[in-house]
Protein backbone atom coordinates (compact mmCIF):
# COMPACT_ATOMS: atom_id res chain seq x y z
CA UNK A 1 0.00 0.00 0.00
CA UNK A 2 1.38 3.47 -0.87
CA UNK A 3 2.54 5.35 2.20
CA UNK A 4 1.79 8.97 3.00
CA UNK A 5 4.97 10.94 3.58
CA UNK A 6 5.94 14.56 3.97
CA UNK A 7 6.71 14.58 0.25
CA UNK A 8 2.98 14.16 -0.40
CA UNK A 9 2.11 17.36 1.47
CA UNK A 10 1.71 20.52 -0.58
CA UNK A 11 1.05 23.83 1.13
CA UNK A 12 0.85 26.27 -1.80
CA UNK A 13 -1.96 27.11 -1.21
CA UNK A 14 -2.37 25.24 2.10
CA UNK A 15 -3.34 21.76 0.97
CA UNK A 16 -2.61 18.24 2.11
CA UNK A 17 -2.57 15.74 -0.73
CA UNK A 18 -3.58 12.28 0.48
CA UNK A 19 -2.91 9.30 -1.83
CA UNK A 20 -5.95 7.48 -3.24
CA UNK A 21 -4.83 4.19 -1.65
CA UNK A 22 -4.62 5.15 2.00
CA UNK A 23 -5.33 3.80 5.47
CA UNK A 24 -5.32 6.38 8.27
CA UNK A 25 -4.15 4.03 11.04
CA UNK A 26 -1.43 2.44 8.92
CA UNK A 27 -0.08 5.89 8.11
CA UNK A 28 -0.03 7.16 11.71
CA UNK A 29 1.89 4.07 12.88
CA UNK A 30 4.19 3.41 9.95
CA UNK A 31 5.44 7.00 9.67
CA UNK A 32 6.90 6.58 13.17
CA UNK A 33 8.39 3.14 12.59
CA UNK A 34 9.95 4.25 9.29
CA UNK A 35 11.40 7.33 11.00
CA UNK A 36 13.18 5.10 13.52
CA UNK A 37 10.94 5.97 16.47
CA UNK A 38 9.93 2.39 17.28
CA UNK A 39 11.64 2.46 20.70
CA UNK A 40 10.20 5.88 21.60
CA UNK A 41 7.27 6.13 24.04
CA UNK A 42 4.00 6.77 22.22
CA UNK A 43 1.54 6.67 25.13
CA UNK A 44 1.66 6.81 28.92
CA UNK A 45 -1.50 5.74 30.74
CA UNK A 46 -2.30 5.05 34.39
CA UNK A 47 -0.85 1.52 34.14
CA UNK A 48 2.38 2.09 32.22
CA UNK A 49 4.04 3.33 29.04
CA UNK A 50 4.04 1.92 25.51
CA UNK A 51 6.51 2.46 22.66
CA UNK A 52 5.57 2.94 19.03
CA UNK A 53 6.76 -0.63 18.38
CA UNK A 54 4.50 -1.94 21.15
CA UNK A 55 1.60 0.15 19.89
CA UNK A 56 2.06 -1.23 16.37
CA UNK A 57 1.97 -4.78 17.74
CA UNK A 58 -1.15 -4.06 19.78
CA UNK A 59 -2.95 -2.49 16.81
CA UNK A 60 -2.07 -5.49 14.64
CA UNK A 61 -3.27 -7.89 17.31
CA UNK A 62 -6.61 -6.13 17.57
CA UNK A 63 -7.04 -6.30 13.81
CA UNK A 64 -6.58 -10.06 14.10
CA UNK A 65 -9.05 -10.18 17.01
CA UNK A 66 -11.72 -8.62 14.80
CA UNK A 67 -10.88 -10.98 11.93
CA UNK A 68 -11.09 -13.95 14.31
CA UNK A 69 -14.56 -12.86 15.39
CA UNK A 70 -15.68 -12.69 11.77
CA UNK A 71 -16.03 -8.89 11.74
CA UNK A 72 -15.37 -7.79 8.18
CA UNK A 73 -14.35 -4.52 6.56
CA UNK A 74 -16.98 -1.73 6.64
CA UNK A 75 -18.77 -3.29 9.62
CA UNK A 76 -19.17 -0.96 12.61
CA UNK A 77 -17.98 -1.48 16.18
CA UNK A 78 -18.80 0.75 19.14
CA UNK A 79 -16.02 1.77 21.54
CA UNK A 80 -17.05 2.98 24.98
CA UNK A 81 -13.60 3.09 26.52
CA UNK A 82 -11.89 5.17 29.16
CA UNK A 83 -8.60 6.85 28.20
CA UNK A 84 -6.16 3.95 28.48
CA UNK A 85 -3.90 2.27 25.91
CA UNK A 86 -6.88 0.09 24.94
CA UNK A 87 -8.55 3.08 23.26
CA UNK A 88 -5.90 3.78 20.57
CA UNK A 89 -5.39 0.01 20.28
CA UNK A 90 -9.04 -0.67 19.45
CA UNK A 91 -9.65 2.54 17.51
CA UNK A 92 -6.59 2.25 15.26
CA UNK A 93 -6.82 -1.54 15.10
CA UNK A 94 -10.35 -1.27 13.74
CA UNK A 95 -9.40 1.37 11.16
CA UNK A 96 -6.36 -0.60 10.00
CA UNK A 97 -8.67 -3.58 9.45
CA UNK A 98 -11.11 -1.46 7.44
CA UNK A 99 -13.68 -1.76 10.24
CA UNK A 100 -15.42 1.47 11.31
CA UNK A 101 -15.03 2.35 15.02
CA UNK A 102 -17.64 4.54 16.72
CA UNK A 103 -16.13 6.41 19.68
CA UNK A 104 -18.87 6.85 22.28
CA UNK A 105 -19.02 9.43 25.03
CA UNK A 106 -18.25 7.58 28.29
CA UNK A 107 -20.52 9.80 30.42
CA UNK A 108 -23.88 9.01 28.84
CA UNK A 109 -26.89 7.04 30.08
CA UNK A 110 -28.07 3.56 29.16
CA UNK A 111 -30.81 5.17 27.05
CA UNK A 112 -28.20 7.04 25.01
CA UNK A 113 -26.16 3.89 24.40
CA UNK A 114 -29.32 1.96 23.55
CA UNK A 115 -30.07 4.55 20.86
CA UNK A 116 -26.50 4.49 19.49
CA UNK A 117 -26.31 0.71 19.28
CA UNK A 118 -29.61 0.62 17.43
CA UNK A 119 -28.84 3.59 15.20
CA UNK A 120 -25.39 2.33 14.19
CA UNK A 121 -26.23 -1.39 14.02
CA UNK A 122 -22.79 -2.06 15.52
CA UNK A 123 -21.53 -5.64 15.17
CA UNK A 124 -19.39 -5.47 18.31
CA UNK A 125 -19.08 -3.43 21.49
CA UNK A 126 -15.75 -2.83 23.23
CA UNK A 127 -16.44 -1.39 26.68
CA UNK A 128 -14.43 -0.57 29.80
CA UNK A 129 -15.27 -2.69 32.83
CA UNK A 130 -16.25 0.41 34.85
CA UNK A 131 -18.82 1.37 32.20
CA UNK A 132 -20.40 -2.07 31.82
CA UNK A 133 -23.36 -1.36 34.17
CA UNK A 134 -24.75 1.08 31.59
CA UNK A 135 -24.81 -1.69 28.97
CA UNK A 136 -25.73 -4.76 30.98
CA UNK A 137 -29.47 -4.49 30.45
CA UNK A 138 -29.46 -3.28 26.83
CA UNK A 139 -26.96 -5.35 24.83
CA UNK A 140 -29.40 -8.27 24.49
CA UNK A 141 -31.91 -6.07 22.66
CA UNK A 142 -29.77 -5.55 19.55
CA UNK A 143 -29.75 -8.42 17.03
CA UNK A 144 -26.89 -6.86 15.04
CA UNK A 145 -24.62 -6.87 18.11
CA UNK A 146 -22.76 -10.20 17.85
CA UNK A 147 -19.85 -9.67 20.26
CA UNK A 148 -19.20 -7.81 23.52
CA UNK A 149 -15.58 -7.31 24.62
CA UNK A 150 -14.79 -5.95 28.08
CA UNK A 151 -11.57 -4.05 28.83
CA UNK A 152 -10.57 -4.73 32.42
CA UNK A 153 -9.88 -7.52 34.91
CA UNK A 154 -13.48 -8.75 35.21
CA UNK A 155 -15.08 -9.41 31.82
CA UNK A 156 -18.53 -9.85 33.42
CA UNK A 157 -18.97 -13.15 31.64
CA UNK A 158 -18.14 -11.62 28.25
CA UNK A 159 -15.01 -11.74 26.10
CA UNK A 160 -12.03 -10.20 27.86
CA UNK A 161 -9.97 -7.73 25.84
CA UNK A 162 -6.61 -8.81 27.27
CA UNK A 163 -7.32 -12.52 26.68
CA UNK A 164 -8.21 -11.96 23.02
CA UNK A 165 -5.14 -9.78 22.53
CA UNK A 166 -2.80 -12.34 24.10
CA UNK A 167 -3.94 -15.03 21.66
CA UNK A 168 -3.77 -12.84 18.54
CA UNK A 169 -0.82 -12.55 16.16
CA UNK A 170 1.19 -9.28 16.13
CA UNK A 171 1.45 -9.53 12.34
CA UNK A 172 -1.34 -8.02 10.25
CA UNK A 173 -1.85 -6.90 6.66
CA UNK A 174 -3.85 -3.63 6.57
CA UNK A 175 -7.11 -3.39 4.66
CA UNK A 176 -6.85 -1.92 1.18
CA UNK A 177 -8.86 1.19 1.99
CA UNK A 178 -8.96 4.49 0.11
CA UNK A 179 -8.76 8.07 1.35
CA UNK A 180 -12.51 8.43 0.73
CA UNK A 181 -13.60 5.29 2.59
CA UNK A 182 -15.69 5.65 5.72
CA UNK A 183 -13.16 5.61 8.58
CA UNK A 184 -14.86 6.33 11.93
CA UNK A 185 -17.92 7.92 13.50
CA UNK A 186 -18.29 10.35 16.36
CA UNK A 187 -21.69 10.99 17.86
CA UNK A 188 -22.26 14.71 18.38
CA UNK A 189 -22.29 15.80 22.02
CA UNK A 190 -25.98 16.58 21.91
CA UNK A 191 -25.76 20.15 23.23
CA UNK A 192 -28.86 20.97 21.20
CA UNK A 193 -30.73 17.67 21.35
CA UNK A 194 -30.30 13.99 20.44
CA UNK A 195 -26.80 12.86 19.33
CA UNK A 196 -26.11 12.42 15.62
CA UNK A 197 -23.71 9.89 14.11
CA UNK A 198 -21.12 12.05 12.33
CA UNK A 199 -19.30 10.14 9.58
CA UNK A 200 -15.61 10.87 8.85
CA UNK A 201 -13.27 9.53 6.15
CA UNK A 202 -9.74 8.07 6.19
CA UNK A 203 -8.21 11.34 4.93
CA UNK A 204 -9.64 13.52 7.71
CA UNK A 205 -7.38 12.87 10.70
CA UNK A 206 -4.12 13.65 8.92
CA UNK A 207 -5.66 16.83 7.48
CA UNK A 208 -6.26 18.20 10.99
CA UNK A 209 -2.71 17.30 12.03
CA UNK A 210 -1.03 18.92 9.03
CA UNK A 211 -3.25 22.03 8.85
CA UNK A 212 -3.71 22.86 12.55
CA UNK A 213 -1.36 20.85 14.79
CA UNK A 214 1.90 21.55 12.92
CA UNK A 215 1.53 25.13 11.63
CA UNK A 216 -0.73 26.66 14.32
CA UNK A 217 -0.12 24.68 17.51
CA UNK A 218 3.49 24.02 16.52
CA UNK A 219 3.58 20.47 17.88
CA UNK A 220 6.96 18.76 17.54
CA UNK A 221 8.50 15.33 17.99
CA UNK A 222 10.02 16.25 21.37
CA UNK A 223 6.68 17.38 22.85
CA UNK A 224 4.93 15.55 25.69
CA UNK A 225 1.22 16.32 25.48
CA UNK A 226 -1.66 15.90 27.90
CA UNK A 227 -5.31 16.42 27.04
CA UNK A 228 -7.85 16.73 29.83
CA UNK A 229 -10.39 16.53 27.01
CA UNK A 230 -11.05 12.83 26.43
CA UNK A 231 -10.31 10.77 23.32
CA UNK A 232 -13.97 9.96 22.70
CA UNK A 233 -14.78 13.34 21.20
CA UNK A 234 -13.27 15.23 18.29
CA UNK A 235 -11.15 17.75 20.22
CA UNK A 236 -9.60 15.12 22.48
CA UNK A 237 -9.07 12.61 19.67
CA UNK A 238 -6.86 15.05 17.81
CA UNK A 239 -5.14 16.35 20.93
CA UNK A 240 -4.29 13.03 22.53
CA UNK A 241 -3.86 10.68 19.57
CA UNK A 242 -3.75 12.06 16.02
CA UNK A 243 -1.48 15.06 16.67
CA UNK A 244 1.22 13.38 18.76
CA UNK A 245 1.30 10.35 16.47
CA UNK A 246 1.53 12.54 13.37
CA UNK A 247 4.86 13.98 14.57
CA UNK A 248 6.16 11.18 16.81
CA UNK A 249 5.47 12.91 20.12
CA UNK A 250 4.31 11.28 23.39
CA UNK A 251 0.82 11.54 24.90
CA UNK A 252 -0.35 11.13 28.50
CA UNK A 253 -3.74 9.41 28.91
CA UNK A 254 -5.88 9.64 32.05
CA UNK A 255 -8.87 7.39 32.70
CA UNK A 256 -10.46 9.35 35.55
CA UNK A 257 -12.53 12.52 35.37
CA UNK A 258 -10.46 15.71 34.86
CA UNK A 259 -10.89 17.23 38.31
CA UNK A 260 -8.39 19.97 39.28
CA UNK A 261 -6.67 17.51 41.62
CA UNK A 262 -6.32 14.83 38.90
CA UNK A 263 -5.16 17.33 36.26
CA UNK A 264 -2.54 18.96 38.48
CA UNK A 265 -1.26 15.50 39.44
CA UNK A 266 -0.45 14.76 35.75
CA UNK A 267 0.91 18.23 35.10
CA UNK A 268 3.28 17.90 38.04
CA UNK A 269 4.32 14.25 37.54
CA UNK A 270 4.75 14.14 33.75
CA UNK A 271 5.48 17.83 33.11
CA UNK A 272 3.90 17.99 29.63
CA UNK A 273 4.89 20.77 27.27
CA UNK A 274 1.41 21.07 25.72
CA UNK A 275 -1.84 21.00 27.71
CA UNK A 276 -5.30 20.92 26.16
CA UNK A 277 -8.31 21.99 28.22
CA UNK A 278 -11.76 23.59 28.06
CA UNK A 279 -12.87 26.93 29.54
CA UNK A 280 -14.78 25.36 32.44
CA UNK A 281 -11.69 23.43 33.50
CA UNK A 282 -9.34 26.42 33.21
CA UNK A 283 -11.70 28.39 35.47
CA UNK A 284 -11.74 25.58 38.05
CA UNK A 285 -7.97 25.15 37.92
CA UNK A 286 -7.33 28.83 38.56
CA UNK A 287 -9.40 28.87 41.78
CA UNK A 288 -8.10 25.50 43.04
CA UNK A 289 -6.11 25.60 46.29
CA UNK A 290 -3.69 23.16 44.60
CA UNK A 291 -2.74 25.63 41.86
CA UNK A 292 0.97 25.00 41.14
CA UNK A 293 3.58 27.71 40.93
CA UNK A 294 4.84 28.57 37.46
CA UNK A 295 8.23 26.94 38.04
CA UNK A 296 6.65 23.60 39.02
CA UNK A 297 5.47 22.97 35.44
CA UNK A 298 7.09 22.92 32.00
CA UNK A 299 4.22 24.14 29.85
CA UNK A 300 5.05 25.96 26.63
CA UNK A 301 1.58 26.00 25.06
CA UNK A 302 -2.06 25.48 26.05
CA UNK A 303 -5.22 25.29 23.98
CA UNK A 304 -8.90 25.71 24.67
CA UNK A 305 -12.01 24.71 22.71
CA UNK A 306 -15.49 23.31 23.30
CA UNK A 307 -16.83 26.73 24.29
CA UNK A 308 -15.48 30.26 23.84
CA UNK A 309 -12.81 31.15 26.41
CA UNK A 310 -13.70 34.21 28.53
CA UNK A 311 -10.95 36.81 28.19
CA UNK A 312 -10.50 37.11 31.95
CA UNK A 313 -9.66 33.41 32.31
CA UNK A 314 -7.08 33.53 29.53
CA UNK A 315 -5.41 36.62 30.96
CA UNK A 316 -5.26 35.19 34.48
CA UNK A 317 -3.80 31.89 33.22
CA UNK A 318 -1.09 33.65 31.23
CA UNK A 319 -0.31 35.97 34.13
CA UNK A 320 0.12 33.02 36.49
CA UNK A 321 1.93 30.49 34.25
CA UNK A 322 3.49 32.74 31.63
CA UNK A 323 1.92 30.59 28.90
CA UNK A 324 -0.68 31.54 26.32
CA UNK A 325 -3.93 29.66 25.80
CA UNK A 326 -4.72 29.33 22.09
CA UNK A 327 -8.50 29.64 22.10
CA UNK A 328 -10.08 28.10 19.02
CA UNK A 329 -13.28 26.59 17.75
CA UNK A 330 -13.76 23.20 16.16
CA UNK A 331 -16.70 20.84 15.90
CA UNK A 332 -17.58 17.17 15.62
CA UNK A 333 -18.58 17.93 12.04
CA UNK A 334 -15.20 19.50 11.11
CA UNK A 335 -13.25 17.06 13.35
CA UNK A 336 -10.96 19.65 14.93
CA UNK A 337 -10.12 23.34 15.20
CA UNK A 338 -10.64 25.48 12.07
CA UNK A 339 -10.50 28.95 13.66
CA UNK A 340 -7.78 29.74 16.19
CA UNK A 341 -5.55 32.25 17.89
CA UNK A 342 -1.84 32.00 17.04
CA UNK A 343 1.21 31.84 19.34
CA UNK A 344 2.43 35.37 20.01
CA UNK A 345 -0.70 36.86 18.42
CA UNK A 346 -3.30 35.86 21.00
CA UNK A 347 -6.16 38.28 21.53
CA UNK A 348 -8.20 37.04 24.47
CA UNK A 349 -11.92 37.48 23.94
CA UNK A 350 -11.57 36.41 20.28
CA UNK A 351 -11.39 33.02 18.56
CA UNK A 352 -8.55 34.17 16.33
CA UNK A 353 -8.33 33.68 12.57
CA UNK A 354 -8.93 30.88 10.08
CA UNK A 355 -6.63 27.85 10.23
CA UNK A 356 -4.64 27.32 6.98
CA UNK A 357 -6.64 25.30 4.48
CA UNK A 358 -10.02 26.35 5.87
CA UNK A 359 -12.36 29.01 4.54
CA UNK A 360 -14.63 31.03 6.83
CA UNK A 361 -17.70 33.13 6.01
CA UNK A 362 -20.39 34.83 8.11
CA UNK A 363 -23.91 34.68 6.69
CA UNK A 364 -26.75 36.99 7.72
CA UNK A 365 -30.45 36.20 7.97
CA UNK A 366 -30.88 37.29 4.33
CA UNK A 367 -28.45 34.59 3.17
CA UNK A 368 -25.76 37.11 2.24
CA UNK A 369 -22.32 37.60 3.78
CA UNK A 370 -22.30 40.26 6.50
CA UNK A 371 -19.89 43.15 6.81
CA UNK A 372 -17.27 43.97 9.39
CA UNK A 373 -18.69 44.07 12.92
CA UNK A 374 -22.04 42.54 11.89
CA UNK A 375 -23.35 39.29 13.37
CA UNK A 376 -23.62 36.31 11.04
CA UNK A 377 -23.71 32.53 11.18
CA UNK A 378 -20.25 30.98 10.96
CA UNK A 379 -19.85 28.61 8.01
CA UNK A 380 -16.71 26.62 7.24
CA UNK A 381 -15.11 25.12 4.15
CA UNK A 382 -12.32 22.61 4.66
CA UNK A 383 -10.97 19.13 3.88
CA UNK A 384 -11.92 17.49 7.20
CA UNK A 385 -15.69 18.09 6.99
CA UNK A 386 -17.82 15.05 7.75
CA UNK A 387 -19.78 13.62 4.85
CA UNK A 388 -23.13 13.27 6.65
CA UNK A 389 -25.07 12.44 9.77
CA UNK A 390 -25.93 8.74 9.67
CA UNK A 391 -29.63 8.12 8.96
CA UNK A 392 -30.38 11.85 9.26
CA UNK A 393 -31.02 13.01 5.71
CA UNK A 394 -32.75 16.32 6.49
CA UNK A 395 -30.27 17.34 9.21
CA UNK A 396 -27.40 16.39 6.88
CA UNK A 397 -28.78 18.60 4.10
CA UNK A 398 -29.27 21.47 6.55
CA UNK A 399 -25.69 21.29 7.91
CA UNK A 400 -23.57 20.09 4.98
CA UNK A 401 -24.25 22.48 2.08
CA UNK A 402 -21.92 21.41 -0.71
CA UNK A 403 -18.42 22.53 0.25
CA UNK A 404 -19.72 24.65 3.17
CA UNK A 405 -20.65 23.37 6.63
CA UNK A 406 -22.96 25.31 8.96
CA UNK A 407 -21.64 25.64 12.50
CA UNK A 408 -24.74 26.94 14.24
CA UNK A 409 -22.54 29.61 15.89
CA UNK A 410 -22.95 33.37 15.57
CA UNK A 411 -19.83 35.49 15.10
CA UNK A 412 -18.59 38.94 14.14
CA UNK A 413 -15.29 39.78 12.41
CA UNK A 414 -13.31 42.86 13.39
CA UNK A 415 -11.14 45.17 11.27
CA UNK A 416 -8.03 43.07 11.98
CA UNK A 417 -9.67 39.85 10.82
CA UNK A 418 -10.21 38.37 14.30
CA UNK A 419 -13.47 36.54 14.92
CA UNK A 420 -15.59 37.24 18.01
CA UNK A 421 -18.01 34.64 19.37
CA UNK A 422 -21.60 35.80 19.96
CA UNK A 423 -23.31 32.54 20.94
CA UNK A 424 -25.16 29.66 19.38
CA UNK A 425 -27.73 30.54 16.74
CA UNK A 426 -30.50 29.21 18.97
CA UNK A 427 -29.10 31.01 22.04
CA UNK A 428 -29.01 34.54 20.61
CA UNK A 429 -31.30 37.03 22.33
CA UNK A 430 -33.15 39.84 20.62
CA UNK A 431 -33.72 42.53 23.24
CA UNK A 432 -35.69 45.61 22.16
CA UNK A 433 -35.13 44.51 18.56
CA UNK A 434 -31.34 44.36 19.00
CA UNK A 435 -29.32 41.14 19.02
CA UNK A 436 -27.59 40.44 22.33
CA UNK A 437 -24.84 37.84 22.60
CA UNK A 438 -25.28 35.69 25.72
CA UNK A 439 -21.54 35.05 25.70
CA UNK A 440 -20.82 38.76 25.91
CA UNK A 441 -22.99 39.04 29.04
CA UNK A 442 -21.44 35.89 30.50
CA UNK A 443 -17.94 37.24 29.88
CA UNK A 444 -18.86 40.47 31.68
CA UNK A 445 -20.19 38.52 34.68
CA UNK A 446 -17.01 36.41 34.73
CA UNK A 447 -14.88 39.51 35.29
CA UNK A 448 -16.45 39.94 38.75
CA UNK A 449 -14.26 38.51 41.48
CA UNK A 450 -17.15 36.50 43.01
CA UNK A 451 -18.14 34.61 39.84
CA UNK A 452 -16.75 31.21 38.86
CA UNK A 453 -19.13 30.43 35.97
CA UNK A 454 -22.13 32.03 34.32
CA UNK A 455 -24.71 31.15 31.68
CA UNK A 456 -27.18 33.57 30.11
CA UNK A 457 -30.41 32.56 28.36
CA UNK A 458 -33.51 34.25 26.99
CA UNK A 459 -36.41 34.71 29.40
CA UNK A 460 -39.79 36.38 28.83
CA UNK A 461 -40.96 39.11 31.19
CA UNK A 462 -44.59 39.73 32.20
CA UNK A 463 -45.22 41.42 28.86
CA UNK A 464 -43.78 38.39 27.00
CA UNK A 465 -40.78 40.44 25.94
CA UNK A 466 -37.40 38.69 25.83
CA UNK A 467 -34.70 39.77 28.29
CA UNK A 468 -31.45 38.15 29.51
CA UNK A 469 -31.54 35.85 32.53
CA UNK A 470 -28.29 34.74 34.22
CA UNK A 471 -27.46 31.58 36.10
CA UNK A 472 -24.34 32.05 38.21
CA UNK A 473 -21.96 29.68 40.02
CA UNK A 474 -20.02 31.50 42.74
CA UNK A 475 -16.42 30.85 43.72
CA UNK A 476 -15.84 28.69 46.84
CA UNK A 477 -16.51 30.56 50.07
CA UNK A 478 -18.73 33.25 48.50
CA UNK A 479 -22.28 33.45 49.89
CA UNK A 480 -25.23 34.07 47.58
CA UNK A 481 -27.49 37.00 48.45
CA UNK A 482 -29.91 39.47 46.90
CA UNK A 483 -27.36 42.20 47.51
CA UNK A 484 -24.71 40.27 45.55
CA UNK A 485 -27.19 39.69 42.73
CA UNK A 486 -27.80 43.44 42.51
CA UNK A 487 -24.06 44.09 42.50
CA UNK A 488 -23.57 41.64 39.63
CA UNK A 489 -26.34 43.26 37.59
CA UNK A 490 -24.73 46.65 38.10
CA UNK A 491 -21.34 45.18 37.22
CA UNK A 492 -22.69 44.16 33.82
CA UNK A 493 -24.29 47.58 33.31
CA UNK A 494 -20.92 49.16 33.98
CA UNK A 495 -19.23 46.88 31.42
CA UNK A 496 -21.82 46.76 28.60
CA UNK A 497 -24.68 48.71 27.08
CA UNK A 498 -27.41 48.95 29.76
CA UNK A 499 -30.02 46.94 27.80
CA UNK A 500 -27.74 43.90 27.93
CA UNK A 501 -27.72 43.42 31.71
CA UNK A 502 -29.50 40.32 33.13
CA UNK A 503 -32.94 41.24 34.50
CA UNK A 504 -32.99 38.06 36.58
CA UNK A 505 -30.08 36.31 38.29
CA UNK A 506 -30.16 32.91 39.97
CA UNK A 507 -27.32 31.31 41.94
CA UNK A 508 -26.76 27.59 41.35
CA UNK A 509 -24.20 25.03 42.55
CA UNK A 510 -23.34 23.95 38.99
CA UNK A 511 -24.40 24.45 35.38
CA UNK A 512 -25.67 21.62 33.16
CA UNK A 513 -22.97 20.67 30.67
CA UNK A 514 -22.16 18.13 28.01
CA UNK A 515 -19.18 15.85 28.59
CA UNK A 516 -17.11 18.19 26.43
CA UNK A 517 -17.72 21.10 28.78
CA UNK A 518 -20.32 22.95 26.72
CA UNK A 519 -23.05 24.60 28.77
CA UNK A 520 -26.45 23.10 27.88
CA UNK A 521 -28.38 26.35 27.75
CA UNK A 522 -31.45 24.59 26.36
CA UNK A 523 -31.83 22.91 29.78
CA UNK A 524 -31.68 26.29 31.48
CA UNK A 525 -34.25 27.67 29.05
Amino acid sequence: MPQLSTADHQFTPPRVTVPRDYNAAWDLIQRNLQAGRGAKTAFIDDAGSYTYDELAGRVNRFGNVLAGLGIEAEARVMLCLLDTIDFPTAFLGSIQAGVVPIAANTLLTANDYDFMLGDSRASALIVSEALWPQFEDIVGKHKHLKHVIVSGKDAKGRLRFSDLMAKASPEFVPAQTTCDDMCFWLYSSGSTGAPKGTVHLHSHMIQTAELYARPVLGIQENDLVYSAAKLFFAYGLGNGMTFPMAVGATAVLMAERPTPQAVFKRLREHKPSIFYGVPTLYAALLVSPELPKREELRLRMCTSAGEALPADIGKRWTEHFGVEILDGIGSTEMLHIFLSNRPGEVRYGTTGKAVPGYGIRLIGEDGQEVGEGEIGELQIRGPSAAVMYWNQREKSRHTFMGEWTRSGDKYTRDADGYYHYCGRSDDMLKVSGIYVSPFEVEAALMTHEAVLEAAVVAHADTDELIKPKAWVVLKPGIEASDALADKLKQHVKDKLAPYKYPRWLEFVAELPKTATGKIQRFKLR
